[in-house]
């Protein structure tokens, strides 16, 4: 596999924006190889479905401009969806748990949760906030917004809030992984 291949997988399979300088520490070369190869990626994706964004520091995959109309139509049918089981899974950890890790909701999930974080961040549920202490991504927290929506003025008034995250705490105390 060569080392756009390697980027590629990467940046799709992180789901979220990833260092210049963790691509290169993941991929064992220089950050100034990485950049190189990055730009010969973005020129071989200028007439594709999707691009690579670049804000200087950091790289993630993009939706081309070209196709806004279509992915603003599949937004509003997304949108229009109900959350379904896995969305309320999500966002009930993230309203309890939250400032919460991705790695943190996939374990206790037991599932990739990518997608279903997008699409909460994209309703506006969610929002992205700073790494946790130990964490490289990001940590994702309930929005204002969604508190308004559900009545409470600060996440302990949520029903059984205590009740809730000593139970996930216990769980993630007493995971295997933790296990001394």
């Amino acid at each position: 596999m060569n080392l756009e291949q390697k980027i590629e997988a990467i940046l799709l399979f992180k789901n979220e924006p990833v260092s210049y300088k963790e691509l290169a520490k993941l991929l064992d070369d220089s950050v100034d190889n990485i950049r190189r190869t990055v730009r010969d990626l973005q020129e071989f994706h200028k007439d594709r479905g999707f691009v690579i964004v670049d804000d200087g520091g950091s790289l993630s995959l993009g939706t081309h401009p070209n196709a806004s109309g279509l992915i603003e139509k599949i937004m509003k049918e997304e949108l229009s969806r109900d959350l379904g089981r896995a969305g309320l899974e999500t966002l009930s950890i993230i309203l309890y748990k939250g400032p919460v890790s991705r790695r943190e909701i996939d374990y206790i999930r037991g599932v990739n949760s990518g997608f279903i974080l997008r699409n909460l961040l994209i309703r506006g549920l969610i929002e992205r906030s700073d790494p946790l202490s130990g964490e490289r991504s990001y940590s994702y927290k309930p929005t204002l917004e969604l508190l308004r929506y559900l009545g409470v003025k600060r996440r302990e008034d949520l029903p059984e809030y205590g009740t809730a995250l000593a139970k996930i705490e216990d769980f993630i105390k007493n995971s295997p992984e933790n296990a001394d």
